[in-house]
C-alpha cells in the first residue's frame, strides 16, 4: 500500500512496491544462476560414486555424482580425448575435473566433465584412515603444538637407513648448500616388519642423545626420511608407533617420506613435512643460503620477481582465456546437442508408447471379428440355407419358389434339399 504524504510538499510514494518491482522470467533468472555458477566456481575437481550412467547414441555420457548426503548431474561429451569409457560403471568412486554450469532447458545444475581418474580404497588406506581419525581426535596433528625450526641449526639428527637413497640426497644437498652443518645419523630399517620399532627407537635415541649433552652441543632437529615407494613400502611410517615417538620428541622434527603425492602419519604429527628427502634438506638450510646470497643473487632476484609477474599476467591472461572458452558459440552447440538427446529419448518413448496403443486396438478388433464370425453363429446351432445354383442367401420364405433347390451349410456338412410348399 502506497505511504500518504505528510505535508503538501510531501506527496508520498507516488507507486508502490508492486508497481516497481522487476520480474524475471524464468530464462532470465536461470541465465543469471548460471552465470554466477561459472564465474564464481568455473572450474573444480570433485569426487563421489557414479550412478544411473546413460550412454546416449550420440557417444554423450550422463550419470550422476553422489556421495552420501548430495548428488551432482554430470555430461561427458564425446569429443573429450584421454578418457577409458568402457571403466565407467555404476557404483564406481571417481575424482572428476569439469565445469560447473546449468542446463538452461531444465534448469538444473550440472558438471561438464573435462577429466576422469578411477579411485579405490584398499585395507591399507582404510587401516591408514582409522588411525588418521584416532590420532587426530587424541590432538597429534593440532597445529598449536607444532614447534618453528630453528632459523640457523648448527647441528641436526637424522633418522633413515644408512644404504638408502634418501641419506645420499640430504648429505648431497647439506653439503652444497651448508658444508659446515654437523649430522648425527641414527640408523635403522624404514621397511619391513620391525622397521617401525626401530624408528621409533631412533627417535628416542637421538632424544636421549641430545638431553646428555650441552646446551651447545644439542642437536637443533631431527630429519625423519626415506625415500619414494609403494604405500606397503611407506606402511612403517604409518605405524602408531612411530607417530607417538614423534609426538614425543623434545626436538623440532621433520618429516620427508617418500615423494611429493605420498602422506604418512608421520608427515601429520611432525612439526614439519617436506616433499621429498631433498627438499627437506633445503628447507632446514633455506636461511643459512637466503643470508648467504641475499646479495650475491641480487640479479637472480630480480629476475624470480620479473617471473613471478610473468606467472601472475600469465594466470590473468588465463583466467580471459577461460571466460573466453566459457562465452564460446560451442557451449551453447553442447547445450543444444543435450536438448537433443534428450528430444530423441521422449520421441523413442511416445513412439513406443503409440506402437502398444495400436498393438492393443488391433487386438481388441481381432477378437470382436471373431465373434462375429459366420463360422461362430453355425457352431451356436444355427445354418445358413442359400439357392443351390446362384448362392444367395434365403432370409425369407417368400423368397424361394416350389421345387427351388436349396442348400443348406450346418456347422459340419451341408444339406441339400427341394421345396415343397
Amino acid at each position: 500500500m502506497a505511504k500518504g504524504p505528510q505535508s503538501q510538499w510531501d506527496f508520498g510514494e507516488l507507486f508502490s512496491p508492486q508497481e516497481i518491482r522487476r520480474v524475471l522470467t524464468v530464462a532470465e533468472l536461470t541465465a543469471q544462476v548460471k552465470r554466477l555458477l561459472e564465474g564464481q566456481v568455473g572450474q573444480v575437481w570433485v569426487t563421489g560414486e557414479i550412478s544411473s550412467l546413460r550412454a546416449q547414441s550420440s557417444g554423450h555420457i550422463y550419470f550422476t555424482l553422489k556421495d552420501a548426503a548430495s548428488q551432482l548431474s554430470c555430461v561427458l561429451f564425446s569429443r573429450v580425448p584421454g578418457i577409458a569409457r568402457d571403466l565407467l560403471r555404476d557404483g564406481v568412486k571417481v575424482v572428476l575435473q569439469g565445469d560447473v554450469t546449468v542446463y538452461e532447458a531444465r534448469g538444473q545444475y550440472q558438471m561438464i566433465v573435462r577429466a576422469v581418474e578411477l579411485q579405490g580404497v584398499g585395507a591399507l588406506q582404510l587401516a591408514f584412515e582409522k588411525l588418521k581419525q584416532k590420532l587426530a581426535a587424541e590432538g597429534l596433528f593440532a597445529q598449536e603444538r607444532k614447534r618453528p625450526l630453528p632459523r640457523f641449526p648448527q647441528r641436526i639428527g637424522i633418522v633413515t637407513s644408512p644404504t638408502g637413497a634418501a641419506i645420499r640426497d640430504v648429505l648431497h644437498v647439506l653439503q652444497r648448500r651448508h658444508a659446515g652443518i654437523e649430522v648425527l645419523l641414527a640408523p635403522c630399517r624404514v621397511q619391513g616388519t620391525d622397521a617401525a620399532a626401530e624408528i621409533a627407537a631412533a627417535v628416542r635415541l637421538l632424544n636421549e642423545w641430545s638431553g646428555a649433552r650441552p646446551d651447545d652441543a644439542r642437536l637443533d632437529l631431527i630429519l625423519v626420511t626415506r625415500g619414494g615407494g609403494s604405500l606397503e613400502d611407506l606402511w612403517a611410517f604409518n605405524e602408531e608407533a612411530v607417530a607417538r615417538a614423534l609426538f614425543e620428541s623434545a626436538l623440532p622434527v621433520v618429516s620427508a617420506v617418500g615423494h611429493e603425492i605420498d602422506f604418512t602419519i608421520s608427515d601429520f604429527v611432525a612439526d614439519l613435512r617436506a616433499a621429498t628427502p631433498s627438499a627437506a634438506a633445503e628447507i632446514i638450510t633455506e636461511h643459512f643460503v637466503a643470508s648467504r646470497e641475499f646479495i650475491t643473487e641480487a640479479g637472480a632476484r630480480l629476475r624470480q620477481l620479473a617471473q613471478r609477474r610473468l606467472g601472475n599476467a600469465r594466470e590473468d591472461a588465463g583466467q580471459l582465456l577461460h571466460r573466453l572458452q566459457l562465452a564460446h558459440p560451442r557451449r551453447r552447440i553442447d547445450a543444444h546437442l543435450q536438448r537433443l538427446d534428450d528430444l530423441q529419448t521422449a520421441l523413442l518413448r511416445g513412439v513406443k508408447n503409440r506402437l502398444q496403443i495400436c498393438h492393443s486396438e488391433v487386438q481388441s478388433l481381432e477378437q470382436r471379428l471373431r465373434l462375429l464370425a459366420p463360422e461362430n453363429v453355425l457352431a451356436r446351432g444355427y445354418s445358413i440355407t442359400t439357392d443351390a445354383a446362384t448362392g444367395k442367401v434365403i432370409r425369407a420364405a417368400s423368397e424361394v419358389q416350389v421345387g427351388q433347390r436349396l442348400k443348406t451349410k450346418l456347422r459340419q456338412g451341408e444339406v441339400r434339399s427341394t421345396v415343397e410348399e
